[in-house]
């Protein structure tokens, strides 16, 4: 069985030190590995990133993360990467990380993603430059999503997403910003390769379980929605897992 522990939106300030460090310190009794799904910051200010990596010292399991759309704001997402990796978080971005773990292989799959809406609600490649790169983008992500998971050769298969790639965890925000809380494309590779389980966060005001249309289990792990330093997740039952949940209460010094 392998247990994972996730959590994304804790948008880390300059003053946030220490917010979850004794958690995060406790999580090898818990959890395999640590999946951080983005909005690590607040600005995306290199030293809001620092503060979030001086929680993680003591965090003794693997730790990967993927960046959110709060990463990019003020236009240092490469160092916020430097900082990531040089504390020892594996940061992907439209690739994967194969671990072992107790003999048995889990390869994850990262990206941050994009929005772009739903079935009968998406953006379009059609009119206007601005809307044509949109609709772009959001293509063009799902494709990469598809190419990294196609690099993979493990028993467990886990995608880490921060935008959603469904709209059943989106339930609480308003419909009108779905477009850009997630999209479609992204769950598309999800079924192809029959992913095990998938995570992302971004939607604070969703809720934390969902499925895609051809069966893969979602989870919203956005710090809003599970109001926990992380929550853990299983997987067992070798071939087609089956995930279960545990809610983690923890102490937030």
């Amino acid at each position: 069985m392998i247990h994972i522990a996730a959590v994304g939106d804790v948008h880390y300030g300059e003053g946030s030190h220490p917010h979850f460090k004794k958690s995060w310190e406790e999580l090898a009794r818990e959890a395999d590995l640590f999946l951080l799904a983005g909005d690590l910051t607040k600005m995306g200010k290199p030293e809001e990133m620092r503060a979030l990596c001086q929680d993680l010292e003591g965090c003794r399991i693997p730790k990967i993360a993927v960046l959110g759309n709060h990463e990019y704001q003020l236009g240092f997402e490469q160092e916020l990467v430097r900082i990531l990796e040089g504390s020892g978080v594996h940061v992907l971005e439209g690739n994967a990380l194969t671990l072992s773990i107790r003999g048995v292989s889990v390869g994850i799959v990262g990206m941050k993603g994009f929005g772009g809406g739903f079935m009968g609600a998406c953006v379009s490649e059609f009119g206007e430059p601005e809307m044509k790169d949109f609709g772009r983008h959001s293509r063009l992500q799902g494709e990469q999503l598809m190419r990294a998971l196609e690099t993979v050769d493990a028993e467990y298969l886990v995608a880490l997403l921060h935008f959603s790639p469904i709209e059943e965890t989106l339930v609480g925000e308003r419909r009108e910003i779905f477009p850009f809380l997630g999209s479609y494309h992204l769950a598309e590779p999800l079924d192809h390769f029959r992913v095990d389980l998938a995570f992302h966060g971004h939607a604070h005001r969703g809720v934390e379980h969902g499925r895609t249309s051809g069966g893969v289990p979602v989870r919203n792990v956005a710090y809003p929605v599970i109001r926990s330093p992380y929550r853990v997740y299983s997987l067992e039952q070798k071939g087609r897992p089956m995930v279960k949940e545990k809610a983690w209460a923890s102490s937030m010094s």
